[in-house]
C-alpha cells in the first residue's frame, strides 16, 4: 500500500513539473509581454528565480518607459542576488540606481548594490578590490540614508570589511618578516601604524618594528650595521612609551638589549 501511495505521489510531481514545463515553454514563445511579466513576478514570489530571470531577460528590453518597467528592473537584480550571481547583481542595482534615481525603490536599490559587492569579498589574503569598492558604497549609503533601516547593517559590512583590509596588511608585514624582506616589512608595518591607528594589531605592529630592524640590523654588513640597531633602540624606546604593560614587552627588551650591547661595543671599538 505504501509503495502505490509512493509511486503515485511520484506520478503527480512529474505529472505537476511536466505542465509546468509546458507552460513556462508556452510564455516564452509568447509575443505578448503583459502575461510574462505577470508570470515572471508570480515565479520570483515562488523563489523560483531562475525562470524569473528568464522571462525578464524576455520583456526587458521591451518595455522601457512602461510603468511595469522599474519593478521589473528592481526584481530581475534581486533575482540574480538569490542565485549567488553577485556580479550581475551588483551591476543590475547599480543600473537601476542610475535609470530610476527618484524611485522609492532607490534607497534598497543603493544598499543591494553595497551588499553584492560585500558578497564578492574573497579571504583577506586575495584581491580586495570588491571590499574596498563595498566599502565605498555602504559609506556613502549610510552618509546618505544615516536612519535607514539598512544603515546599522551597512556599517557592521563596513566594520567588517575594514578589519579583513587591516588583517590583510598585516599580515602581509609578517610575511616579509617571514621571508627577511627587512626593508619591505619595516616599511609595510609603518604604512599599516599610520592607516590603521585604530586597529586591534596595533601594538603587535609596533612590536613588530622592533623585531624587523633588530633582526634587519643584524643581517646587515658592518658598514650599516650601527645606524641600524640605533634604529631598534628608537623604536623599542616608542614602543615602551606607548605600551608600558605590553605583552610583547619581555621579548622587545631582548632586542633592545642586544641593539644597545652592539652600539656600546661599537664605540669602544671606534675610540
Amino acid at each position: 500500500m505504501i509503495k502505490i501511495y509512493i509511486k503515485i505521489s511520484l506520478i503527480g510531481l512529474l505529472c505537476l513539473f511536466v505542465t509546468s514545463c509546458t507552460e513556462y515553454q508556452k510564455l516564452l514563445k509568447t509575443s505578448d509581454w503583459q502575461p510574462k511579466y505577470e508570470a515572471a513576478m508570480k515565479y520570483y514570489e515562488k523563489k523560483d528565480f531562475s525562470r524569473a530571470i528568464g522571462l525578464f531577460d524576455d520583456i526587458l528590453p521591451i518595455i522601457r518607459g512602461t510603468k511595469e518597467a522599474e519593478s521589473a528592473n528592481f526584481y530581475y537584480a534581486y533575482a540574480h542576488f538569490y542565485q549567488d550571481l553577485f556580479i550581475l547583481s551588483a551591476h543590475y542595482f547599480e543600473t537601476f540606481l542610475e535609470v530610476y534615481s527618484r524611485s522609492d525603490l532607490a534607497l534598497e536599490a543603493n544598499y543591494m548594490f553595497g551588499y553584492s559587492l560585500y558578497m564578492q569579498s574573497p579571504e583577506y589574503d586575495l584581491d580586495q578590490t570588491p571590499s574596498y569598492e563595498a566599502i565605498n558604497v555602504m559609506q556613502n549609503f549610510i552618509n546618505q540614508y544615516p536612519t535607514s533601516e539598512f544603515a546599522k547593517n551597512a556599517g557592521v559590512i563596513v566594520n567588517e570589511l575594514e578589519l579583513k583590509l587591516e588583517k590583510k596588511e598585516f599580515e602581509n608585514a609578517r610575511l616579509y618578516l617571514k621571508l627577511r624582506k627587512y626593508e619591505a616589512a619595516i616599511v609595510t608595518l609603518e604604512d599599516f601604524i599610520k592607516e590603521f591607528p585604530g586597529s586591534s594589531f596595533q601594538e603587535e605592529a609596533f612590536f613588530l618594528t622592533i623585531k624587523t630592524a633588530h633582526d634587519y640590523a643584524q643581517a646587515s654588513i658592518r658598514s650599516v650595521q650601527n645606524k641600524r640597531f640605533k634604529a631598534c633602540v628608537d623604536k623599542y624606546q616608542t614602543f615602551v612609551d606607548k605600551y608600558p604593560n605590553s605583552n610583547f614587552l619581555k621579548e622587545a627588551e631582548e632586542y633592545y638589549a642586544n641593539s644597545t650591547d652592539f652600539l656600546t661595543k661599537f664605540v669602544f671599538k671606534n675610540n
